[in-house]
């Protein structure tokens, strides 16, 4: 089981005191977050990607680049790569160099983003998103998978004798979570290549997240992949963590209340009953992440987004330490103790390499034996 957090890097005012960050200070602090977050004992470090403001992270693998120089054991990925809007070669150039880079310590997301706007920025038309997904991902996996590439589609122009370099370190491509928080023609296209599907389920409750989770278990097993309960599933979360529930109370609800994104709007005892937020002491966050065991099933990965709504670097970096040192501990000695021994870990460039070479030999023996 992997634990980490997700930045979306929004550039937002902090309401208790009226500053607001500049983009630099909000790119340093990200990068200081990630470095806390290995510190602390997390798996992984997400960010997401946004061209537009109050966000900041228009460049995922710039920084993850930077970050790697600086890490050694955290697993670096994006919390959304926009498929439909990116180039899929530069997709492939990027996180294979990031690969090479980080040793390994890379898989990513791809998503279609939450921004309207974005599509005919780079040239492309919101009404073909789902369309843009399919195709795009299949050139992706064709230019880290075939050294010479001749391929052609409806969105971009033809490729003939084309390689994309550098190729994926050891031969074995990042590993790719599908994220969606509303479309199941993205936890079919997770299911039909088997890979990962990444439910963001911090908006919406718990019942769409069930059967868009279930949907795509039943169609990874019908693929062929596993066992349903084998799929490999990554939730979102949030929380804001003091030693005392009332003084986590107290100290987040200026920051939700004026939130960009669920501010104004339902009160924060609602969204709390209603969505996986968190607000409390440690115990509280370990009893409501184990309910979504209990929601989803075993899963995979578990991310949580602790540096939004204009919360100060220090605040961040507390409730950090409070993740890694009381929370994370707990949650993954209980999740581990009830998952099946049939059930996987998340994959990752170790195990990834280890399950090519063993179907490289299985098929070495064949050939040997027919022969």
């Amino acid at each position: 089981m992997q634990f980490g957090i997700f930045s979306v890097g929004d550039v937002t005012t902090d309401p208790t005191n009226g500053t607001t960050p500049s983009e630099h200070e909000r790119i340093k602090a990200m990068v200081r977050i990630a470095l806390k977050a290995e510190e602390v004992g997390l798996d992984v470090f997400a960010t997401g990607e946004h061209h537009n403001p109050p966000f900041v992270p228009s460049s995922p693998t710039t920084m993850l680049g930077y970050i790697a120089a600086q890490t050694k054991t955290i697993t670096l990925s994006t919390s959304t790569t926009l498929i439909t809007t990116s180039d899929p070669v530069k997709i492939a150039e990027d996180f294979a160099m990031l690969q090479h880079l980080a040793d390994g310590r890379v898989d990513l997301m791809l998503g279609r983003g939450n921004t309207g706007p974005v599509y005919p920025w780079f040239g492309q038309d919101i009404r073909q998103g789902i369309p843009l997904t399919i195709e795009n991902y299949a050139l992706l996996r064709r230019l880290w998978r075939e050294e010479v590439v001749d391929w052609e589609g409806k969105f971009r122009t033809p490729l003939q004798g084309f390689t994309s370099t550098p190729r994926p370190l050891d031969d074995v491509p990042p590993f790719v979570w599908h994220g969606s928080i509303r479309s199941p023609e993205i936890a079919e296209l997770a299911a039909y290549y088997g890979d990962g599907f990444f439910a963001n389920h911090i908006f919406w409750p718990t019942s769409h997240y069930q059967q868009l989770i279930g949907f795509y278990r039943q169609r990874y097993e019908h693929y062929g992949h596993g066992k349903a309960d084998q799929a490999i599933v990554g939730l979102g979360g949030q929380a804001f963590i003091r030693p005392k529930s009332q003084d986590a109370w107290n100290e987040f609800r200026p920051y939700f209340d004026n939130a960009p994104v669920y501010g104004h709007g339902p009160s924060m005892e609602d969204f709390t009953s209603q969505t996986p937020l968190t607000v409390g002491s440690p115990q509280e966050v370990i009893d409501k992440t184990l309910t979504f065991r209990e929601h989803f099933g075993d899963y995979q990965r578990q991310l949580f987004l602790m540096d939004h709504a204009g919360l100060p670097l220090k605040s961040v970096l507390e409730q950090l330490d409070l993740l890694g040192e009381q929370v994370v501990p707990v949650l993954r000695k209980e999740l581990e103790s009830m998952r099946p021994a049939h059930v996987p870990d998340a994959p990752n460039h170790e195990s990834l390499k280890a399950a090519r070479d063993a179907e490289e030999a299985a098929e070495e023996t064949a050939e040997e034996t027919r022969v």
